[in-house]
């Protein structure tokens, strides 16, 4: 159908797809999410596959899959990634988070601040300005969120100590990254001025700080009120109401899409409101009080249940072997009375875990949107991540080799993002560097990848002994030395190595606004600043997540270790980072 005829229809006419449509669309979403669980199980980075199978599809590839198509699929992956971002503020422990707050806003700083330092390297290296430098820079000092939750919840560290300094830091870079797209849409025609910088980060910070204030003194107070007119006439309707378990479904998407379509019209990150909304929701399951149901009230329905089990048993009181319950006697409760449970469930410990098994923002989202998101939405995220990777231009000589210098300039400035995790566990002596030896554990090629480490540990063991010669104390009373363990500051830089789909994009709003552009550029070709910065954003992509798989599945193979040869004693692999 002609595009002018197709606006002025009354309706869609409906047309069956044709078979070659069907094929490839099919197995676009079953290799998606085949190749993720495959790689997932390897090295815990799925998320590349997807990436992979994107450009092989789509346009930078064989093009199998149309324009039209494609920004369908954009469109619904973006939605993949706003729950990703939402999941990740569900598993957020707000004491955590408070707890580690000054951590995450240097780990955030060091990534932001390091990589727009160095690639003022791009003057000398491309004869960039400065104003190009610092777009380049805004590109590669963002995190990806999608990559960081998906490794996070692949590999199991999303409720730990170091998986809560990872997330709040990449939100932060990616705040700032996003505030830089809207400074650097503006670059290309000199429009700069104070209200364009200065309204996204300060919507940004009112979004921070206001947020949960709103959350401390007017939510809190609002609930408990509301909690002592529910005891008060438990057979309200708004009790009832309350009691249902779609009502914390509405109450929870009622508030992520409006902190996100709020986001949106301020000008700030919406995928900042994402993890803002799951935030504030999982605070309120955890921080806020909930009604308890009366004590009397409590014993009558424990009466009421002795009395149903005992009528029960007097009907089905037939002679049985000693030891054997038939499946007659187990009782089924009515859905009357599961609501009631679940109404009445704050009155124990046993029964308020069952009320946060079925109405927590995290069982919510479980049962709703779990299988949606991670089969189909966010694999289509990572897919049309893909679709924005210009492969056939890339590979040019002078391209290739400034790219892979540029990348590992970018990959060093969020590495050292990992020195703030390096803790020092005794203070130094004279004998520091001794003790140094000691208690450091590089992580050797060959102890990284999983071989035996017998020589390694010989050698440690030789250099332990001297160290407690001319010591008063006895081995059993002299305090243990706890050796550094580099896997979590890894973990944390190789993470926040990677830049996904903020550096896309905000490298393609400097492209497309004509910040890289030198001159008058040819129709359909892009800048080398552009490609370059490109390579550096495909490379760190790929190289972070592959870090990280590979950390991890070295942590859990000392933790199985060390589990079967103490049975579970000793210190955790990852120390404190590893404390939920």
């Amino acid at each position: 159908m002609d595009v002018n005829n197709a606006e002025t229809a009354p309706s869609l006419p409906y047309q069956e797809p044709a078979i070659v449509t069907i094929l490839v669309q099919s197995s676009f979403l079953l290799l998606l999410n085949a190749v993720n669980a495959v790689l997932d199980r390897l090295v815990y980075c799925g998320l590349l596959g997807q990436v992979l199978i994107g450009i092989t599809w789509g346009t930078p590839g064989a093009k199998w899959l149309s324009s039209e198509v494609e920004e369908v699929i954009v469109q619904l992956g973006y939605l993949g990634l706003i729950l990703l971002v939402y999941e990740g503020g569900l598993s957020t422990s707000f004491r955590s988070l408070k707890a580690n707050l000054a951590l995450s806003f240097a780990v955030a700083f060091t990534g932001i601040g390091v990589p727009i330092a160095l690639s003022y390297t791009l003057q000398p290296l491309l004869g960039a300005t400065a104003i190009q430098a610092f777009a380049a820079g805004a590109a590669l000092c963002s995190t990806s969120l999608g990559t960081t939750f998906t490794v996070l919840a692949s590999s199991g560290l999303s409720s730990t100590r170091l998986g809560v300094v990872l997330t709040s830091a990449a939100m932060m870079d990616d705040v700032v990254g996003l505030v830089m797209v809207q400074v650097i849409s503006n670059l290309g025609g000199g429009d700069i001025n104070a209200v364009t910088i200065v309204r996204p980060v300060l919507v940004s910070v009112a979004f921070a700080f206001i947020v949960p204030l709103i959350c401390r003194f007017v939510v809190k107070p609002l609930t408990v009120l509301l909690n002592r007119y529910r005891k008060t006439r438990p057979k309200v309707w708004i009790s009832k109401l309350l009691c249902l378990r779609q009502s914390p479904l509405v109450i929870h998407t009622g508030l992520l899409l409006g902190l996100v379509t709020g986001a949106r019209y301020a000008s700030t990150s919406n995928l900042f409101a994402a993890y803002i909304a799951g935030a504030v929701i999982s605070w309120w399951d955890s921080e806020v009080p909930h009604p308890v149901k009366p004590l009397e009230e409590q014993m009558d329905t424990k009466k009421e249940k002795d009395s149903l089990r005992e009528h029960n048993a007097d009907q089905h009181a037939a002679p049985r072997e000693a030891g054997t319950t038939p499946a007659e006697d187990v009782i089924e409760p009515t859905t009357e009375q599961n609501s009631a449970e679940e109404c009445d469930a704050h009155g124990t410990s046993k029964k308020e875990s069952v009320i946060e098994e079925e109405t927590s923002g995290a069982a919510i989202y479980e049962r709703y949107y779990q299988q949606t998101a991670s089969r189909i939405l966010q694999p289509l995220f990572f897919a049309s991540i893909g679709f924005s990777i210009p492969i056939t231009h890339m590979f040019q000589g002078s391209i290739v080799w400034r790219g892979i210098v540029y990348t590992i300039l970018m990959t060093f400035g969020k590495l050292v993002c990992g020195l703030w995790l390096v803790r020092v566990s005794r203070a130094p002596t004279r004998d520091a560097l001794a003790k140094l030896l000691v208690n450091f554990r590089l992580p050797f090629m060959p102890h990284l990848w999983g071989k035996k480490e017998s020589s390694t540990g010989q050698l440690r063991a030789q250099r332990e002994i001297p160290s407690t010669a001319g010591s008063n104390e006895s081995p059993q009373t002299s305090p243990a030395a706890k050796p550094f363990s580099l896997h979590p500051p890894l973990i944390l830089a190789c993470a926040m190595t990677a830049r996904g789909e903020i550096g896309f994009l905000i490298s393609s709003v400097a492209e497309s606004n004509g910040v890289f552009l030198s001159g008058t550029p040819a129709p359909g070709v892009e800048s080398d600043i552009f490609l370059i910065v490109t390579w550096a954003i495909v490379l760190c992509t790929i190289l972070g997540p592959i870090g990280v798989g590979l950390l991890v599945r070295r942590v859990k193979g000392l933790e199985k270790k060390k589990n079967g040869e103490q049975e579970g004693s000793g210190r955790d692999v990852l120390g404190v980072w590893g404390v939920e």
